[in-house]
């Protein structure tokens, strides 16, 4: 079974999540550490667990959910997984860090590329990979079919969607990234999102204002 954490970090208010299970193994996603102390309470958290991180994902790579990459990936030695269309946000990574004051020690280099219908392993779990562009090119979702949870980073959040008015967003591709990758869960999976509370899927198919398609 696979036990959630979710950490606040950053001006951006983003979601970090460590998922781990009975292994000890985790993976941290998104990992938006900004300072020294935003780091540590992710340190203390997996120190407390005696867990062991054995790979970082992120869910996409604008530059608030990818500023604790470098950090994160040297200090636990482990990789990075992404989809393929995130090089070149982290091209330009700096540059966006520059812009919006946040420091960034380096950037981390994608080790592992994932897409659509791909499988992230650790310990005894597995979550499955849906490719979801809309918010970004290269933006994915991570869906628990065991634990009944979908990790959606900025393409779904509580009764809203993700901007589509950065580079790469499209707003009808994120509709139907959402209607046909999203929607077609069962309605009792829980939404973990980039920012903001956790949802459901059946929640979101009928009280969001972006997408919402009918009755539970």
């Amino acid at each position: 079974m696979i036990s959630v954490k979710k950490f606040v970090f950053n001006a951006f208010q983003v979601n970090s999540y460590v998922l781990y299970d009975e292994t000890g193994e985790c993976i941290i996603i998104d990992p938006s550490v900004s300072n020294e102390d935003e780091f540590s309470q992710l340190d203390d958290f997996i120190k407390s667990k005696q867990l062991t991180p054995v790979l970082l994902v992120n869910t996409h790579a604008h530059i608030d959910h990818i500023i604790g990459n470098y950090k994160t990936a040297k200090h636990y030695k482990i990789k990075l997984a992404a989809h393929k269309e995130c090089v070149g946000f982290l091209e330009h990574a700096r540059e966006y860090a520059e812009s919006f004051g946040l420091p960034m020690e380096g950037v981390k280099k994608i080790d592992y590329f994932v897409d659509e219908g791909q499988k992230i392993t650790f310990g005894n779990s597995c979550l499955m990979v849906f490719y979801t562009p809309g918010h970004a090119d290269c933006s994915i979702c991570l869906y628990s079919k065991d634990d009944a949870f979908v990790i959606t980073g900025d393409v779904l959040f509580y009764q809203s969607i993700g901007r589509t008015d950065l580079r790469t967003g499209n707003y009808d591709l994120l509709q139907k990234s959402i209607w046909e990758k999203l929607f077609t869960l069962p309605d009792n999976t829980k939404v973990y999102a980039g920012h903001g509370p956790d949802t459901t899927i059946g929640y979101e198919k009928v009280n969001n204002p972006f997408v919402a398609i009918g009755m539970e």
